[in-house]
């Protein structure tokens, strides 16, 4: 349907729909974030409808790193392992500054061990979508229509009417609700007459995705001034299928066009490889970022997810990573509403927490790049600096900003949260997502599922949600610091709602009716 982009894998534009039916949700837009979205309700035995004005999965280079979270929410959504095991599995990050062979530092970014998922995976976001496409095609209640695009909407307190244009011929449709999860050009957004306020930085970026066969390790490295990029920074990461991606940054003044022409590319492609390397060129892009966001992103019937609602730069991987984020958050909530189980102003909560990630990642994603980028001449006094001092001495190295990576996000004011009422606690607060030990055979998170949970140490109370007693659990019962007689409640979305050193059915139920939404 659309030209000029390159075909992973070709589906064919979906009949015209009825013109005037009614939707109970409408997702607009069929990248990773959309479709997850679809697959959480999907799940919950909600009808879903998504549209996607291409009427393929789309190649090229686009997000590659997935993190840890979003393989734990992936998991819930039954298609974790799915992408592991299509995905190159990586948790160590070495940076090098200069002409030296030697990092200055390197970290690892799964400090805690025994959990069920590494800390990042990379996969090409076809393979993503790919194996989400598959996996909604389980559902009968999902309807993906392939190559038609929203092109007019009217957002009414009950809902949204759309106008859709498909190969077939043009048609309406009624929805008590709309997800935005078109990206960052959302065409939603731009119809309600809504922008992003924040920044963009001044700065190119070159993406040489190729194709080779390397005995480079599975590792994320990053150079700082190297002798083949003098001045600016590069980055190399393994992909499947021997795909590598390398990224260049070019500096502000440049000819975009030029940049990405073959004969400009392969000349920084063999100077960080090798005069004798053998690759194939299997993309190529400049790309310039901005660190942005909408004020809010619930606007009545109309909520925005993923890039439609909140942008960074790709140092970090928290693009991708923060969009999932959002599904994990929005799905379970906007469940309860559409089951009459809550309010729509429970919704609220999502605008709450989504920010509060979305302006964790921005806050990281601007720093990483102020580093990255400096601009003045202190700031590059102070990075040099620090990288100086890196190689001998340790107290340096956290201050070496090659891009915060992205980590799930907690939300210490949640409105949802009962805070700790006895005792003093370590182990993990209400508002933070839970951690991951094996129990048994299996994994906690894997037992936790997508309901309300209580993980409790030898306590006999009845408990109006299902129980994981993980008495004898020595590691468990040290992460979450539960005593003998203690428990925690869980979200749906696996994050930590209440936790007591006495609990009591009233307790549970009081705790739970807030993170409902149905107290205060």
């Amino acid at each position: 349907m659309t030209t000029g982009i390159p075909v992973h894998r070709s589906i064919g534009a979906s009949p015209v729909g009825t013109d005037g039916a009614h939707l109970e949700t409408l997702i607009v837009g069929a990248g990773p974030v959309g479709l997850s979205m679809a697959l959480d309700l999907a799940r919950r035995g909600r009808k879903v409808t998504v549209l996607s004005r291409l009427d393929f999965i789309a190649a090229g280079s686009k997000g590659i790193c997935y993190s840890k979270r979003s393989l734990d929410i992936w998991d819930r959504l039954g298609v974790g392992q799915a992408m592991v095991d299509r995905g190159v599995v990586w948790n160590l990050g070495k940076v090098f500054w200069g002409e030296s062979t030697t990092p200055i530092y390197e970290f690892d970014l799964l400090p805690v061990k025994d959990q069920r998922r590494p800390a990042f995976i990379n996969l090409q976001q076809y393979h993503v979508e790919a194996i989400l496409v598959d996996a909604l095609g389980r559902y009968p209640n999902v309807d993906i229509r392939w190559g038609h695009e929203l092109t007019a909407l009217d957002a009414r307190a009950d809902g949204v009417s759309v106008s859709v244009e498909a190969p077939g011929g043009r048609y309406t449709l009624n929805t008590d609700w709309l997800i935005a999860c078109d990206g960052n050009k959302s065409t939603v957004r731009g119809l309600m007459g809504l922008d992003f306020e924040g920044r963009v930085f001044e700065d190119n970026f070159l993406i040489a995705d190729i194709k080779m066969k390397g005995e480079h390790p599975a590792e994320r490295w990053f150079w700082f001034d190297p002798p083949f990029n003098p001045g600016q920074s590069a980055l190399m990461h393994k992909q499947p299928d021997d795909v590598w991606r390398l990224d260049f940054q070019l500096g502000w003044n440049i000819d975009r066009e030029a940049a990405m022409r073959p004969e400009n590319v392969e000349p920084l492609v063999r100077a960080m490889l090798g005069d004798t390397i053998e690759f194939e060129r299997e993309w190529y892009s400049v790309y310039t970022f901005q660190c942005r966001r909408m004020q809010r992103f619930v606007h009545g019937r109309v909520l925005f997810a993923g890039d439609s609602a909140h942008l960074v730069s790709p140092f970090g991987a928290r693009g991708a990573n923060g969009g999932l984020a959002d599904v994990d958050n929005l799905g379970w909530k906007l469940e309860r509403v559409l089951e009459g189980k809550a309010l729509e102003s429970f919704l609220e909560s999502y605008n709450h927490e989504a920010i509060t990630t979305a302006d964790e990642n921005i806050l990281n994603s601007t720093r990483s790049t102020d580093f990255l980028t400096p601009k003045s001449t202190a700031s590059a006094a102070y990075r040099d600096a620090v990288l100086s001092l890196a190689g001998e001495h340790p107290f340096a190295r956290p201050f070496v900003n090659s891009g915060r990576l992205s980590m799930a996000v907690s939300y210490p004011a949640s409105p949802l949260s009962t805070p700790d009422e006895d005792g003093d606690w370590d182990g993990v607060p209400p508002g933070s997502p839970a951690l991951d030990a094996p129990i048994g055979e299996d994994w906690l998170l894997g037992k936790l599922g997508g309901g309300f949970r209580l993980i409790a140490n030898g306590w006999k109370g009845e408990a109006p949600v299902p129980v994981i007693d993980v008495e004898g659990e020595a590691l468990i019962v040290d992460r979450y610091d539960l005593a003998p007689g203690s428990a925690c409640l869980i979200r749906p979305d696996q994050y930590v709602a209440a936790r007591w050193r006495h609990p009591s059915p009233a307790k549970i139920s009081a705790a739970i009716a807030r993170a409902e939404g149905a107290a205060a």
